[in-house]
C-alpha cells in the first residue's frame, strides 16, 4: 500500500489505520485536479498523487466528489490568502489593483499556467450540472469581483483612479479578463505576454 506523504502522528499499532495530515493530502491532489479536472482524474491517479491507498481516501473523504469539493475550497482559500498578502504591500487603490492583475498574470504562464485554474475549469466542466459545484464557482467568482470592485472604489477615493469610471462595469470587465488569463494560460503563454496584457488593462484606469 502506498505510504502517506506525512509521517504518522503517533506510532501505528497493528490493524490501526494510518493517520495523515488532511490538509497536506488535499494540497497534494490539487495540482492533479487542476491539470485533469474532476472527470479525468481517476482514483488511481488520485491515490498516486496523495500517496494514499484508495481505501484510505474513501475512508477519509467518502467519495471522489467530496474530495474534489474539499480540494476546490482549499485551492480558492489558499489563492485568496496569497492575493491578500500581495495587496497588503501596496498603498493606493491603483497600485493594489495593478498588483492583483500581475498576480493573475504571473500564474497564467509556464508550468503554473498549464495547470490552469480550478475555478475556471470547474465552471466549464461541472457547474452546469452540479448545483453544489455551481454555488462554489459562483461564490469564488463573486469574491474576486468584489475585491476588484473594492479596489476600484479605494482608488477613486484616494484619487489614484478617475472618479468617472463605472465601478460595476469595470469590475466585471476585469473579472472576465482575469479568468481569461487562466484559460489561455492552459494553452501556454509567455510571461512577457501576460504582464503586457495586465499593464494594458491598467491603462484603461488612468
Amino acid at each position: 500500500m502506498p505510504t502517506s506523504p506525512i509521517s504518522p502522528k503517533s506510532p501505528r499499532s497493528a490493524g490501526r489505520p494510518r493517520e495523515f495530515d488532511i490538509d497536506a493530502a488535499i494540497d497534494a491532489v490539487v495540482p492533479l485536479f487542476r491539470e485533469r479536472g474532476f472527470s479525468s482524474a481517476s482514483i488511481t491517479d488520485i491515490s498516486a498523487a496523495m500517496q494514499l491507498s484508495a481505501g484510505s481516501i474513501y475512508k477519509a473523504f467518502g467519495d471522489k466528489r467530496e474530495l474534489f469539493l474539499r480540494a476546490f475550497h482549499r485551492y480558492t482559500s489558499t489563492r485568496h490568502a496569497q492575493l491578500q498578502k500581495r495587496l497588503e504591500t501596496e498603498t493606493t487603490g491603483f497600485d493594489k489593483l495593478r498588483a492583483m492583475l500581475i498576480f493573475y498574470a504571473e500564474t497564467s504562464h509556464g508550468e503554473e499556467g498549464r495547470r490552469s485554474c480550478l475555478v475556471a475549469a470547474s465552471a466549464i466542466e461541472l457547474a452546469t450540472f452540479d448545483s453544489a459545484m455551481a454555488d462554489l464557482v459562483t461564490s469564488a467568482l463573486h469574491r474576486v469581483e468584489s475585491t476588484l470592485r473594492g479596489l476600484i472604489r479605494l482608488g477613486q477615493s484616494d484619487g489614484s483612479i478617475p472618479a468617472g469610471i463605472d465601478t460595476e462595469a469595470t469590475a466585471c470587465l476585469l473579472l472576465s479578463m482575469l479568468q481569461g488569463f487562466r484559460v489561455i494560460g492552459k494553452a501556454g503563454r509567455a510571461r512577457p505576454e501576460m504582464l503586457a496584457a495586465a499593464e494594458q488593462a491598467m491603462r484603461l484606469l488612468s
